[in-house]
């Protein structure tokens, strides 16, 4: 399912064929190319599926990911430390821990920054099975090493050679809306790297689509962009996707970016403005390359520093690389707006969105969802109660700190298994007077006579009905805490139990309990 997008990361990484293959193949070989795999041995251990995991983690209900030795992920990251760091990357991009393209980001750092010399080699390597083997005895050093293991992941890493190399220039189009076509030879050839920016540029002229390619096909030029728009609304094409520009004075740039020459039917003193026609085209023409080269939406800030981390910002302009006005300060204005303008019309066209898209769309909601539970938020009114559950250590919160207060989660949800595991804490407790609990010590029993009382709605209630019934409710509740050890006889038969007898090795009272919560009060 993410063996495209892989690809295309690893090659926007600059690696070349062989280098991407061999490391997808030791990546299928360490998880399948799944980012949530959780090795397999921790799965029977913990009784957590790959999903389950992953979200505790994100959701801080499990806090030993750091430490629990088990292999997670795409390169199934093992020890403490590069754990750590996984962890500590996904939260500085408000990212699940499980997320594809942040594993992929943070397994390129690791490779850059500890690996240097294995990056270089995946840059050049000319072999499958050398850059398999590069990555398996460097970078995995799983326990098997021998002979037939590194033939088995140099296969796999054959398979993706097979399937995807080369064919990454030939899978990029041009856009249906061009209308004008003339090539210009001013290029560099294949990119270097995936199309991940827009820029946009003005041709400081009301140049048509015809005249902007007449100067872009002479070779002394040496400028070309991949489209221009004329004022009328008619799109050229100049230079093909596939292939780099020579527009924005930046070689890494334009190795990455749509370039897009505008022309204008204003002067320099009024910004550079572009027409009615010439802005729809554009608009058009952006949502067009961003859905063929599935860029999800177009993000600006208008901030210099931003530039290559297209996960925050993937519009650049000509200004950024060269003292020029490009793209004059009409659209330079305007970029917040044509990139809400273009984010509007994906929208619409994500409406056939299939399951994959929602489960991740789904997982991301509840993710955020559920971070927001994750606080100490609570009413006056349970104080007493929260007060109590803490000094007898039913909870304990999820190990972090919110305004330097242990994080208690007090709004967030009771699943099952939390239920269980409060249960189980304190399985001695039945309902016992707290003052006189005294941990892994049984308690004998207060009887509380012929009469059970209770309150409700603020008034006390006292009748024999009534202690039969809480006498029902507390017999069933305590066969579930089983916390009763006292063996006394019944007069008629309960849940199926006959008289005298225990049920399920309890035996039930015969008379009701009389409950003393918090406070000495002796009602509910």
């Amino acid at each position: 399912m993410y063996e495209e997008r892989i690809w295309r990361f690893l090659k926007g990484k600059l690696l070349s064929d062989c280098g991407a293959a061999g490391l997808m193949g030791n990546l299928y070989a360490e998880s399948g190319l799944n980012p949530v795999n959780l090795q397999n041995t921790h799965e029977r251990k913990l009784g957590l599926s790959d999903k389950e995991y992953t979200q505790q983690v994100d959701f801080g209900l499990y806090a030993d990911f750091v430490h629990d030795g088990a292999g997670y992920g795409l390169a199934q990251w093992t020890f403490w430390s590069r754990k750590q760091n996984l962890l500590a990357f996904a939260k500085s991009r408000e990212k699940s821990i499980g997320d594809l393209e942040t594993q992929l980001e943070f397994l390129w750092k690791e490779l850059t920054e500890s690996y240097a010399s294995l990056a270089q080699m995946l840059l050049s390597a000319s072999s499958v099975r050398a850059a398999s083997d590069a990555v398996l005895l460097q970078f995995e050093r799983p326990a098997d090493q021998s002979e037939t293991a590194k033939a088995r992941r140099a296969a796999y890493g054959q398979k993706y050679y097979d399937q995807f190399a080369g064919k990454e220039a030939a899978a990029m189009s041009n856009s249906p809306l061009v209308s004008y076509t003339k090539l210009s030879p001013n290029h560099s050839g294949r990119r270097k790297h995936a199309i991940d920016t827009i820029s946009i540029h003005c041709m400081a002229g009301d140049l048509t689509v015809e005249s902007c390619g007449n100067l872009f096909v002479s070779p002394s030029r040496k400028a070309s962009s991949n489209y221009g728009i004329g004022s009328d609304g008619r799109i050229g094409l100049y230079v093909e996707e596939c292939n780099r520009s020579w527009c924005t004075s930046s070689s890494s740039n334009d190795n990455r970016a749509i370039t897009i020459e505008v022309a204008n039917n204003g002067g320099a003193n009024q910004g550079w403005p572009v027409s009615d026609a010439a802005y729809r085209s554009l608009i058009a023409l952006l949502v067009d390359i961003c859905r063929r080269n599935g860029i999800k939406r177009l993000l600006w800030k208008g901030d210099k520093s931003l530039i290559g981390q297209v996960d925050k910002q993937n519009m650049t302009v000509h200004r950024w690389f060269a003292a020029k006005a490009c793209p004059g300060d009409w659209l330079y204005s305007r970029h917040g707006q044509i990139a809400d303008e273009v984010n509007a019309k994906l929208s619409e066209e994500d409406e056939d969105m299939d399951q994959t898209k929602f489960n991740e769309m789904f997982s991301a909601a509840m993710t955020d969802y559920l971070k927001g539970l994750q606080n100490n938020n609570c009413g006056d009114w349970s104080q007493e109660a929260r007060d109590w559950c803490i000094s007898v250590g039913l909870f304990a919160g999820n190990g972090t700190a919110v305004d330097g207060k242990p994080n208690m989660m007090w709004p967030s949800g009771l699943t099952r298994e939390q239920a269980a595991q409060l249960f189980y804490r304190r399985r001695w407790w039945g309902l016992r007077d707290e003052k006189s609990y005294k941990p892994n010590q049984r308690q004998s029993w207060k009887k509380a006579g012929p009469v059970a009382v209770f309150k409700m709605d603020d008034r006390r209630h006292s009748s024999p009905a009534v202690g039969r019934d809480c006498r029902r409710f507390f017999t069933g509740l305590l066969l579930c805490l089983q916390g009763i050890h006292r063996r006394a006889s019944v007069d008629r038969r309960y849940g199926g139990a006959p008289l005298g007898r225990p049920w399920h090795g309890v035996q039930l009272l015969s008379e009701p309990v009389q409950i003393r919560p918090p406070g000495g009060r002796h009602h509910l």
